[in-house]
């Protein structure tokens, strides 16, 4: 464990090229400011820009986060899908809020968003599945989240299996599949800066609009 440690500290951090970013001409809605910060992030290249860490709790208040992918965001807030047999959906049900965690290391960025989770109905759940290539939906399809697997072969053969049930009805969905929404209420825009001034500029919902400041980082 030393040598982990003796690593740690010799890698380097906050490493990247941060753009500019006036926090005084900055959107009155942190969606605007999200949705330009995203669009930065996809034109310079950043990988995977819309992957997240979800952290969720269960209903004893035990924490629990993942990465996976948003697949929309707009004026309510941001949306991902899940299956209800999974950790994160038992979670939600139990105690439906939660937070999501971007972060974009060649831009020095990261965005925090916490808020109440909402499940969004049968239909949008159905939508979201068949928006899916066919190669998601088999894989959503063949798997048991959570359950004990003897071996990695078995998956494979699940999610085969899974593919040719896709392919021959592709209208099938999921009974299982969820989408979700986390509707937030703050939104932190963090910029990081070589001599350590981070940047923290954080919206917090006030009845229909939102107030936004400066923190000390």
């Amino acid at each position: 464990m030393t040598l982990v440690r003796e690593l740690l500290r010799s890698l380097p951090a906050v490493s990247g090229d941060a753009p500019p970013f006036d926090q005084g001409t900055a959107s009155d809605d942190p969606l605007e400011l999200f949705a330009a910060w995203f669009t930065a992030a996809v034109e310079l290249g950043v990988p995977e820009p819309h992957a997240a860490t979800l952290a969720t709790a269960d209903a004893d208040g035990r924490p629990s986060a993942r990465v996976l992918f948003l697949k929309d965001v707009g004026p309510e807030g941001f949306a991902f899908a899940t299956d209800a047999r999974s950790a994160k959906a038992a979670d939600l049900a139990a105690n439906p809020q939660a937070a999501l965690g971007f972060w974009w290391q060649q831009l020095v960025r990261q965005v925090r968003v916490a808020g109440a989770a909402r499940y969004l109905g049968a239909e949008v759940s159905g939508v979201d599945y068949l928006a899916r290539s066919p190669a998601s939906r088999a894989a959503a399809a063949g798997v048991r989240p959570g359950e004990p697997l003897t071996s990695v072969d078995d998956l494979r053969a699940a999610m085969r299996d899974a593919r040719g049930r896709i392919d021959a009805d592709p209208g099938f969905v999921l009974p299982t599949w969820q989408a979700w929404l986390v509707v937030p209420q703050v939104v932190e825009f963090w910029q990081g800066s070589a001599d350590r001034a981070h940047v923290r500029l954080v919206y917090r919902r006030t009845g229909d609009g939102w107030d936004h400041a400066l923190v000390w980082p």
